[in-house]
């Protein structure tokens, strides 16, 4: 069995985690800041 962690953190989720889009791919967080800092990594990287 393979557990699932936070693409922002690598902390294990459980049953409450989030799911944010991020350039088109939906991928799991284990919190809001998580998922803030997510969004925000990718908005600068995606910027010129």
């Amino acid at each position: 069995m393979s557990e699932k962690t936070c693409a922002a953190c690598d902390c294990e989720l459980d049953a409450d985690a989030i799911q944010v889009k991020i350039g088109g791919k939906t991928v799991e967080v284990c919190c809001d800041e998580c998922a803030a800092r997510l969004k925000e990594s990718y908005a600068s990287a995606s910027s010129p």
